[in-house]
């Protein structure tokens, strides 16, 4: 017998982000290594759908709807220069030596054009309605639609986020994807 295809949906245990590097037309999509988004807190999904009205002999004769925006807000708990350069760009670079190590993360007028990326989040196992399951979302390709909300809070944490619009794939036409999983799996 398949899975029910519903479930409560509590917490959010891990979120990946993977840069898109190659979406062909006539093949498969491809990303780069996984890169943990640290400390996730949310992963919301919104969206616009246009609503188009035909009206005559003064009374509404059909109406048409289409999806026009699939949209992501995130936020985590700790900034990340690698999810930096994954969603904006730049380089991250390591320099020094103990006791004087530091990473930077660098931001050129050469990065103009944002990366499009793929994000995919997870439940903690039994948070869902299947004991020992889960549920992973990915977006399959997305990119950035306001700069991620970063900086510094007077005498308090700072939560960095960002928001990302959702595009399909030129490859295979995915735009988001619901995986309800009989048994707790790792995002790969």
């Amino acid at each position: 017998m398949p899975l029910q295809r519903f479930t409560r949906v509590y917490g959010i245990k891990d979120a990946k982000i993977a840069p898109l590097t190659s979406d062909p037309a006539s093949g498969s999509p491809t990303y780069g290594a996984l890169i943990d988004v640290p400390g996730i807190k949310t992963y919301e999904i919104s969206g616009d759908i246009e609503v188009k009205k035909l009206r005559g002999d003064n009374q509404q004769l059909a109406t048409n709807a289409a999806i026009s925006n699939v949209q992501v807000s995130v936020t985590h708990a700790k900034m990340s220069l690698d999810v930096l350069a994954a969603i904006v760009g730049g380089t991250v670079t390591d320099s020094g030596t103990t006791p004087a190590q530091k990473t930077t993360w660098g931001l050129t007028g050469a990065n103009a054009t944002l990366p499009p990326f793929k994000l995919e989040g997870v439940t903690p196992p039994n948070g869902v309605d299947i004991i020992g399951g889960d549920v992973h979302v990915v977006l399959h390709k997305l990119t950035l639609s306001a700069f991620p909300e970063l900086g510094f809070a007077e005498e308090d944490y700072r939560i960095a986020s960002f928001t990302a619009d959702a595009d399909p794939l030129l490859s295979n036409d995915k735009w988001i994807d619901i995986v309800i999983n009989e048994t707790a799996v790792a995002i790969a």
